[in-house]
């Protein structure tokens, strides 16, 4: 039997998330196993397991780090880690404990890490200004900091990190400051420490479902102008390497179109959101989408959610900014539409190898990007549009 992925969720003392899913609670690896091996399309089984993994403090992370290498797994190709980590209001403890997470991608024997959606800041559209960050461009890279010192401390963390463990760090998202304006900004580093993407996200939260939530985001922020991708080095013409990546952030992946602009115009194969769903559209459409999109594009679909954290005590001293609940359930879907390793809300890495044999397969198997109706419809560049 072939299987599409080997998946892994790791648990920690932190302590981290359950692993996998049955009939909408969350179970054992073995009960997650038994239920994907129950499945009718056997190119996409998987299996899933569990390993603890021992979280340091701060201050013991950063003596042991340079000791540690003795200890490391060597990288595994395709193998992709999910950081659902937890945020506070500290933005300084924010960037230790993602440049921790990081670590533990790195000792997992990660390729690819990505981290959540607005990592280093309260998810608040009062709370963007004062988080907000100068980050660098495309093509900028670790001695270019030294030369533009405006770079903010998170940017500059993802940065040194992706060269010190040689991984791809999709950077989740921070809010960008840049001409006056605000953006929802995620950051994509390569092995070097340079910057290879830089996706704003397009399409912004501004939301009112009666009896559950209301959100804005254009408050505070502006929207991006363009689709994001970048390649993997050296795998262009490799059919079993990642190859193209495609990048939205949370709301993004509510518009197939976006999504089928970067696997039909770009020839992605894996598609990346970091996001922050909520608790009423979380349970409702967080898992739906991203399989919707997975199915639509034919490819690997890799979502990275900020862990839930509790409420402050109702004491009368509420915090600077509304809490705001996050769904969490980090998750890997595969071409086939199928749920191949997630957690639940909790603090968590979702770990996955991707036989990306099985997008190519997916696509001479239902060979819709060959079928379209071109006179009936056609996806066209929305900068081809602008210039006519």
């Amino acid at each position: 039997m072939k299987l599409a992925v080997r998946a892994l969720c790791v648990a920690t003392s932190l302590p981290w998330g359950a692993v996998g899913r049955k009939g909408g609670s969350f179970a054992s690896p073995t009960a997650r196993k038994s239920s994907l091996l129950a499945l009718s399309h056997p190119p996409f089984v998987s299996t899933t397991r569990t390993r603890k993994l021992n979280i340091q403090s701060s201050t013991q992370l950063s003596a042991t780090m340079s000791s540690s290498s003795s200890n490391i797994q060597p990288q595994t190709k395709n193998r992709v880690a999910l950081l659902q980590l937890p945020v506070t209001s500290d933005k300084s403890q924010n960037i230790q404990t993602a440049k921790e997470y990081i670590q533990k991608a790195y000792e997992a024997g990660a390729q690819l890490c990505v981290l959540p959606e607005i990592w280093n800041s309260p998810y608040a559209t009062a709370a963007f200004p004062e988080y907000a960050e100068v980050l660098p461009d495309v093509g900028d890279s670790l001695p270019d900091h030294g030369d533009n010192n405006s770079w903010g401390a998170s940017s500059a963390m993802i940065m040194e990190m992706a060269q010190s463990t040689k991984m791809y760090i999709v950077g989740g998202s921070i809010p960008e400051i840049c001409s006056e304006k605000i953006y929802n900004t995620c950051l994509i580093v390569n092995p070097s420490g340079q910057i290879v993407g830089k996706h704003r996200k397009v399409h912004l939260f501004d939301i009112n479902v009666p009896g559950g939530i209301q959100f804005k985001e254009s408050e505070t922020l502006s929207a991006g102008e363009g689709a994001t991708y970048f390649d993997v080095d050296g795998e262009d013409d490799d059919e079993s390497g990642l190859g193209r990546i495609g990048v939205g952030i949370c709301y993004d992946i509510r518009f197939p179109e976006y999504a089928l602009l970067l696997t039909q115009m770009h020839q992605c194969k894996v598609l990346i959101y970091p996001g922050a769903f909520n608790l009423t559209t979380g349970p409702a459409h967080w898992e739906l989408l991203q399989r919707g999109r997975a199915v639509d594009g034919q490819c690997f679909v890799l979502t990275a959610s900020p862990a839930r954290m509790p409420p402050p005590p109702d004491d009368g001293k509420s915090g600077k900014y509304p809490h705001y609940s996050a769904w969490g359930h980090s998750t890997v879907v595969s071409p086939w539409g199928e749920v191949i390793a997630t957690c639940d809300e909790k603090p968590a890495m979702v770990i996955a190898d991707l036989d990306m044999g099985k997008v190519k397969e997916m696509r001479m198997a239902i060979p819709t990007m060959g079928q379209k109706r071109h006179d009936l419809y056609q996806l066209v560049n929305g900068d081809d549009v602008k210039e006519k």
